[in-house]
């Protein structure tokens, strides 16, 4: 089930962007679990949705002077999780110790919100272009899919198919050829050599020519890769992270980073970005089994396809069950 693989409950997960929590609390549904997001001075937080009392959602509920309120009989929570208030208990009577909210571990990073379910506050994921003031950064997302979140992020990391899926922008079928390259691992990271990629206008000049794709393995749900212009050294990068919303159902973010102008709007470039996404979608969501196979005698792979042979791997290592057999 994918409420239980423990590997991905104890990492860092994106719930959503920063700006989708505003004054009212909302919803976001985390590997099966309803969790409530809310805001005050001193922050966001996370809670499972759900009150002590009477199983209300307490993202139907309110934030009252930096507290969150529960819709069906006024509990409020602090920030901690405490309950600070039970409106029908006569005054002076004490609040029971058992009365709690179960808190999330929480962060607001790079744009987004990201949630810890076992509370156990890993290392934070990097992506040090969002820091770098060369780099100009867009948020992007969500999309939503249905299959499960290591078929979306395998599809990321997968070379061949640029030429085919996305013929005319990142490739054409007169140049799929994939030359040889290696996958590295230096401590926690695992990434690729430079691989050229045959594009026909990949810098808008209307000039076909080879760029550089780097692939790296950030965490289970989070990969990223950079492009680069070997011309003029340019480089986009793009991090990839997926939130597992249910089985077989998965929303993916992303922030994409240029070191250079583009020459376009933001709103463009998500655009852009979302086209390329909608063409990958009918393909992931129908592939099959479901469940991406760690067993590497189950597909034929080939030499091009030593990056996402690499993420089976590391899936398999870690003990990462969701979306696998």
């Amino acid at each position: 089930m994918i409420i239980n693989d423990t590997v991905l409950r104890s990492d860092w997960i994106v719930a959503c962007k920063i700006e989708d929590v505003k004054e009212e609390p909302i919803q976001v549904v985390v590997m099966g679990e309803r969790v409530v997001l809310f805001q005050n001075e001193q922050g966001i937080h996370a809670f499972k949705d759900l009150c002590i009392h009477r199983g209300a959602a307490l993202s139907l509920g309110c934030v009252r002077d930096g507290n969150l309120v529960c819709p069906y009989h006024g509990w409020e929570y602090n920030d901690e999780g405490t309950c600070t208030k039970i409106p029908q208990l006569p005054e002076g009577k004490s609040i029971p110790l058992k009365a709690r909210a179960i808190k999330y571990t929480c962060r607001a990073e790079f744009g987004f919100v990201w949630i810890n379910l076992e509370n156990n506050n890993p290392e934070f994921l990097p992506y040090p272009e969002f820091s770098d003031s060369s780099y100009r950064n867009i948020l992007w997302g969500p999309q939503e899919v249905n299959a499960n979140p290591p078929r979306v992020v395998e599809n990321f990391l997968d070379v061949g198919h640029l030429s085919f899926i996305h013929e005319g922008f990142l490739g054409v079928p007169e140049h799929p050829e994939i030359g040889d390259y290696d996958v590295h691992t230096e401590g926690d990271r695992i990434f690729s050599d430079e691989i050229a990629i045959f594009q026909p206008d990949p810098d808008g000049t209307g000039v076909a020519k080879d760029v550089y794709y780097t692939y790296e393995i950030v965490r289970p749900l989070t990969v990223r890769f950079t492009k680069r212009d070997p011309d003029t050294d340019n480089r986009m990068t793009i991090l990839l992270t997926i939130l597992p919303v249910t089985e077989g159902k998965s929303i993916a973010y992303g922030i994409m980073s240029f070191n250079y102008e583009t020459g376009t709007t933001d709103q463009e470039t998500i655009d852009f970005q979302d086209m390329i996404f909608a063409q990958d979608k009918p393909i992931v969501e129908n592939q099959k089994p479901e469940l991406l196979p760690l067993d590497l005698q189950v597909e034929l792979s080939l030499k091009c396809d030593r990056m996402s042979i690499a993420y089976r791997k590391y899936l398999k290592k870690l003990g990462v069950t969701l979306g696998t057999e």
